[in-house]
């Protein structure tokens, strides 16, 4: 048997992974050099074209005072005595406002079950820079398991009833990053945004808000109850919330209907958790009342066996036409003598 003889590579092909090697290094820092250029032009511009704080103010208010701005521009979370605060499209459109300001995001790990998203804000003509990691679980959780599937793990809910926790799909879990992502723009935003304009700004969608209820009350019904619609929540289950007929929503709870519409749009609550929160307090409530019932009527005990106590009268009569009798005189009668 004759032996093989082993292929000899040319010198073309010996070069050829240096040549690949260097190509990709080649790319690397190409591209490293495109983003140092993208960085120092968007620092210059921003050096160029300084904000105006006044024509900041200027354009916030300009948006607060437009009703389809004011009407998602406040969140509300019914937890404890409630969170409210400016919503993430009041925050990105103050960010616009601002102008000069960069928001970045870049994956830092990734794995089977999860993704860390970077989420950074900056500041160009200030050189601020604030940063926030958000963790995406690449899980759902589900009520019901579906058939055909296997879940990952199961959980105990607070009402005792088992949650199966199940591989989300792509658009569950690109939903669920986008909702984190812009929750953490919010948060970074605000640092960035003076005070007093969010302050200011806010008082003016309310007023926004509180003239467009006036002027038409049954027409901003129909639009919030609209708008819940398209989230799955219907009529019904809007006046289990808020314990009566809608025809008699006051401004109060108008305003407060609005503020849970944005808070779920924006993913910060569902709806499942502003009814879970609304019957937690409805049993604190009642379980305050249990408690302070008995002390009640202890404490009024006392006062009932006093009422009922006998009146000691008298034994001995007194005889009206015995005894000694004075006439009056002018001095008596003169108070003032």
């Amino acid at each position: 048997m004759e032996n093989a003889i082993a292929p000899v590579n040319t010198p073309e092909q010996q070069m050829m992974p240096a040549v690949a090697m260097s190509a990709s290094e080649n790319n690397a820092v190409a591209m490293a050099a495109q983003q140092k250029a993208i960085v120092e032009a968007r620092y210059k511009m921003a050096l160029a074209r300084p904000r105006d704080l006044d024509k900041v103010r200027q354009d916030m208010l300009k948006d607060a005072q437009r009703p389809s701005f004011a009407n998602v521009a406040i969140y509300h979370k019914p937890v404890g005595k409630g969170i409210e605060g400016p919503s993430i499209r009041f925050v990105e459109a103050a960010i616009r406002n601002m102008t000069n300001i960069l928001t970045e995001t870049s994956t830092i790990s990734e794995d089977d079950e999860r993704r860390v998203i970077r989420v950074a804000v900056s500041d160009l003509e200030t050189n601020t820079y604030f940063s926030q990691d958000v963790t995406v679980t690449k899980t759902v959780e589900r009520s019901k398991l579906p058939q055909g599937e296997k879940p990952i793990r199961v959980r105990t809910n607070s009402y005792g009833k088992p949650v199966y926790i199940l591989h989300g799909t792509d658009d569950d879990i690109l939903n669920k990053q986008n909702a984190l992502i812009s929750k953490a723009v919010r948060t970074l935003g605000l640092r960035l945004i003076p005070g007093d304009l969010v302050d200011e700004a806010l008082f003016y969608v309310r007023q926004t808000q509180t003239r467009q209820d006036a002027q038409n009350p049954d027409a901003a019904k129909n639009r919030i109850i609209d708008a819940f619609a398209q989230l799955g929540v219907q009529v019904e289950m809007l006046k289990d919330y808020i314990g009566h007929e809608l025809s008699a929503l006051d401004p109060n709870e108008l305003q407060t209907l609005r503020a849970i519409y944005s808070a779920i749009k924006d993913g910060e609550t569902t709806w499942k958790a502003v009814m879970d929160e609304k019957a937690e307090k409805e049993a604190d409530t009642k379980a305050a009342g249990a408690k302070q019932a008995p002390a009640a009527k202890k404490a009024a005990q006392p006062a009932e066996k006093a009422d009922a106590a006998p009146t000691k009268v008298n034994a001995e009569p007194v005889d009206a036409g015995v005894g000694p009798t004075q006439e009056s005189t002018p001095e008596d009668n003169d108070m003032f003598g």
